[in-house]
């Protein structure tokens, strides 16, 4: 597995440095007996796992941020990030400055070698994952460095980059996925000597179809994200992500995603935590959403509840329900009483049965068995969402097709991904009316709902599209949040603020007060979502 590679590497850095500048501070004396630069495959592996650690493990970017803030979990235990009261600019300042200093520079670096090179599937895939993470990183932030960061040790070397507006930064990146996608496509040089990135892609093991189909489908995410401030040029950056070589994402197959090797190293960062706590419960805003219209993922997303479990234990309520959510927001003393009520994330999630319980006898409770939540693979973005994204297109009218055709297969591509079988319940389901699609902005409804239930895990991309459609209507902060509006970003990093002051107060004024409540570029004209509740929406 390429994975294992990384463990000679150590922490791997940059590649391709010119040799050693005392007038460049940036650079350090090398030292023949520990090189510094590294091959460019296992360079890709590193910055592919770290980036997808970060985003989908416990971090201020996944399971302690955002997806508390969608509230797709809430905590039981601890439930400071759940109050907001542990999001500030001290908390996710790491997350600012580790992803330009650990997978952004990694991947540029791939990029800086295969482009000379002219080996577009090494440059092509990291180009990819390079726009991946400046996406992740402006959709939290909103203005944030980018066309001068990663260079600090380039000619035109700059160790306070500008905060680009976001705006700005959308346009780059239509224009580097564009870019890769159309490298990739033009097929092998015939003057290339490095080696395609191959069995060190822990994606694709470097598919180039797929790739170019992973590149057009987050082109086809950031279009749609721009839908309620610049329609046009969503309606038009769509339009050419669907025509591009390779087109978008067509099946479960090319779904991209890491299938953890699960070796206890390199685990499923879900089940990597769930190893040794247990702070996380389904929100009821999730599990309010799919119980009563019997939703098959329930089973899937959710353990049964330990009061189902044992319903003589302490505290648990009369005819306790199999599965439960608990609400978002609330005090360490009251978000405790749920620990027995509520539904800890599902089985898949679990390696060990610490935490995973089946049934209660003998006075014990009964473990899991056959656990493989370790090597349970993380989504990072999906036939599912591809699907949902064209049915809103068709719907507002954008596209060719039914909005209904795209819109069922989209709940059909994220039953199979979640590994839900049964065709009789997913199609009782599909006809379950409110369920059943219904044109016009109650579809849209619908579709925005279900893209959000699909997007479990995917804590920054399920809080963006809330924020976008402010579907479902009943995220709103719990009863101890220290602000009473959900937060529509993240506040920046303190270190970032002390070191790069002037360009950040540029970022401010342009954008906004550096809190919660500022509205990044996309998420300044709520009123044109045909979802929009009104000013009710996301406050308490």
């Amino acid at each position: 597995m390429t994975y294992r590679r990384l463990a000679s590497l150590g922490a791997v850095v940059l590649l391709g440095l010119s040799a050693c500048d005392p007038d460049k501070l940036t650079q350090i004396n090398q030292d023949p007996n520990n090189p510094i630069s590294a091959p460019p495959g296992p360079v890709f592996t590193y910055a592919t796992r770290i980036a997808m650690q970060r985003y989908y493990g416990r971090t201020p970017m996944g399971m302690t941020g955002p997806v508390l803030t969608t509230q797709h979990l809430a905590e039981s235990q601890y439930p400071d990030e759940d109050q907001y009261a542990r999001l500030d600019g001290t908390v996710t300042d790491a997350s600012f400055i580790n992803a330009y200093s650990q997978e952004l520079k990694n991947f540029q670096a791939v990029i800086d070698a295969g482009k000379p090179d002219e080996q577009e599937m090494l440059w092509g895939p990291a180009q990819v994952m390079r726009s991946l993470i400046f996406g992740y990183i402006t959709d939290v932030w909103g203005d944030v460095p980018y066309s001068q960061a990663l260079k600090g040790d380039a000619a035109d070397a700059t160790l306070q980059p500008a905060y680009d507006a976001q705006k700005d930064i959308y346009t780059g990146l239509f224009a580097d996925l564009k870019e890769a996608v159309d490298g990739m496509a033009a097929g092998v040089s015939a003057v290339s000597v490095l080696a395609p990135v191959g069995s060190a892609d822990p994606i694709y093991a470097g598919s180039r179809t797929r790739w170019e189909r992973f590149g057009n489908s987050l082109r086809a995410r950031h279009a749609m994200r721009l839908a309620n401030v610049d329609p046009a040029t969503a309606q038009a950056q769509l339009a050419a992500a669907i025509a591009a070589p390779g087109g978008l994402i067509a099946s479960n197959a090319d779904n991209a995603q890491i299938v953890w090797p699960g070796d206890g190293v390199y685990d499923n960062p879900w089940s990597a935590n769930n190893q040794g706590r247990d702070d996380h419960r389904l929100s009821e805003h999730l599990l309010n959403e799919m119980i009563p219209v019997n939703d098959p993922r329930v089973a899937v997303y959710a353990q049964p509840t330990l009061c189902y479990v044992n319903p003589t234990a302490t505290g648990c309520p009369a005819n306790p329900p199999q599965y439960a959510g608990m609400p978002n927001g609330l005090t360490a003393t009251d978000a405790a009483t749920w620990s027995l009520k509520a539904s800890r994330p599902g089985r898949v999630f679990y390696s060990t049965s610490r935490f995973c319980k089946t049934a209660f006898a003998n006075g014990a409770y009964v473990g899991c068995t056959g656990l493989t939540g370790a090597r349970f693979p993380s989504f990072i973005l999906t036939y599912a969402e591809v699907s949902f994204i064209l049915a809103e297109a068709a719907e507002r009218g954008w596209i060719a097709g039914s909005a209904a055709t795209y819109y069922n297969q989209g709940i059909q591509a994220s039953m199979a991904q979640w590994g839900v079988t049964d065709a009789v319940a997913i199609a009782a389901f599909l006809a379950t009316p409110g369920i059943a699609y219904t044109p016009g902005t109650a579809g849209l409804r619908q579709i925005a709902l279900q893209k959000w239930i699909a997007l479990y895990t995917d804590g920054i991309e399920a809080w963006s599209e809330w924020r976008r459609t402010c579907v479902p209507e009943t995220v709103k902060p719990g009863p101890a949040a220290v602000i009473g509006t959900v937060p529509r970003r993240y506040q920046y990093s303190i270190r970032d603020a002390s070191v790069n002051s002037a360009n950040m107060d540029a970022a401010v004024a342009r954008q906004g007060a550096d809190d919660f409540t500022t509205r990044i570029y996309w998420d300044k004209n709520p009123t044109a979502a045909p979802t929009y509740p009104g000013p009710t929406c996301g406050v308490r």
